[in-house]
C-alpha cells in the first residue's frame, strides 16, 4: 500500500503463462503453511482458497486463542491449526515436523507476515521431495517508498532482496520462489490494524499528508484479498511462475513510474557512473 490507484495504462499485447487448472488432488497435494494474519484479511482468504481447491492446509499464528475460534469456522479436514512464534526457531520447525507428519508432505510456503531463520530446516526429510513453492507476500512498496512508511516499506525492499537470493539457491532442489507485490488491498490494513502515532510539526506535510491519504483510502483499495488468494492457489499449481509478480492496477501504474523515474536519472548520471574505470 504506497499510493492513490491510478486507473493503469493499457498493459502490452503479452499474453502470460496460464495458472488456472484443476489440480488432481492425487497428483498434488498441496499443504500451506501460512505465517500470521491468518484470523482475517488476505491470510484468511489464501487459507480458505486452499481449501476450497482440495488442498491440506498448515495456518499459523503467534496467539492460540485466536486460532481455536478460526478453526471450528472452517473445519478440522485437511486443516492443521498451530500456535507460532515465527522468531522462535524451534516453534517453526515443530510446526514443520507436525505439518509433514500429518499431511506427508509440504508442498507450498506462504509467508504472510514475518520471517524465520530456516536454514536448519534443511536437515529434516522435507528436502527430499526436491520440489515446492514458497510465496514471500511483500508489497508494492517493495518496488517505491512513502513518508511514513519507511521502516515498514524497507522490511519490503529487504523481501525482495532475500527472494531473489533464495530463487537462486534453491532453485536446484525444484524450488520456485515468488516474492508477491499488491498494491493497495481491501483488509483492515490501513484501518484499525494500523497504528499511527502523534506526527511532529517538522513532518506534517509529508508523513502527515500521507497518513491522512491513508485514512480516507481505507476500504476503497482495488485489490480483494479473495481474488489475491486464487492467484496464488493458481501460481501453486503452475509449471512457469515469476519470480517477482505485481498486484493490483494501483501496483502496476506505481511500479512503471517509479522504474522510469530510476531509468531516467540513471541515464541522467551516466557520465559520473562510468568515471570510475
Amino acid at each position: 500500500m504506497c499510493g492513490p490507484a491510478i486507473p493503469a495504462q493499457s498493459p502490452p499485447e503479452v499474453r502470460p503463462p496460464t495458472v488456472w487448472r484443476n489440480a488432481d488432488a492425487d497428483r498434488m497435494r498441496v499443504s500451506s503453511l501460512v505465517d500470521h494474519g491468518v484470523i482475517r484479511g488476505l491470510g484468511r482468504a489464501i487459507v480458505e482458497a486452499a481449501l476450497q481447491s482440495g488442498a491440506s492446509v498448515i495456518a499459523t499464528a503467534r496467539d492460540p486463542k485466536t486460532l481455536e475460534g478460526f478453526s471450528k469456522s472452517v473445519g478440522d479436514t485437511g486443516f492443521l491449526a498451530l500456535a507460532v512464534d515465527v522468531t522462535n526457531e524451534s516453534d517453526v520447525i515443530n510446526a514443520i515436523n507436525m505439518g509433514y507428519k500429518k499431511f506427508g508432505r509440504i508442498d507450498v510456503l506462504v509467508n504472510n507476515a514475518g520471517y524465520a531463520n530456516l536454514a536448519s530446516v534443511e536437515d529434516i526429510d522435507i528436502k527430499d521431495f526436491r520440489s515446492g513453492r514458497i510465496f514471500q507476500i511483500s508489497s508494492l512498496g517493495g518496488r517505491v517508498a512513502s513518508p511514513g512508511l519507511t521502516a515498514y516499506q524497507g522490511t519490503k525492499w529487504a523481501v525482495g532482496g532475500f527472494s531473489t537470493g533464495l530463487a537462486q539457491e534453491v532453485a536446484p532442489f525444484g524450488i520456485k520462489v515468488t516474492v508477491l507485490e499488491p498494491g493497495g488491498i481491501r483488509t483492515d490494513w490501513a484501518g484499525s490494524s494500523m497504528n499511527i502515532p502523534a506526527i511532529s510539526e517538522p513532518y506534517q506535510e509529508t508523513v502527515g499528508a500521507f497518513a491522512e491519504f491513508l485514512r480516507d483510502f481505507s476500504g476503497k483499495e482495488p485489490s480483494l484479498p479473495e481474488k489475491i488468494a486464487r492467484i496464488i492457489i493458481g501460481l501453486s499449481e503452475a509449471d512457469d511462475v515469476p519470480l517477482r509478480l505485481l498486484i493490483g492496477t494501483d501496483a502496476v501504474e506505481y511500479a512503471a513510474k517509479a522504474a522510469e523515474k530510476l531509468s531516467i536519472e540513471d541515464k541522467k548520471w551516466y557520465g559520473v557512473s562510468v568515471s570510475s574505470v
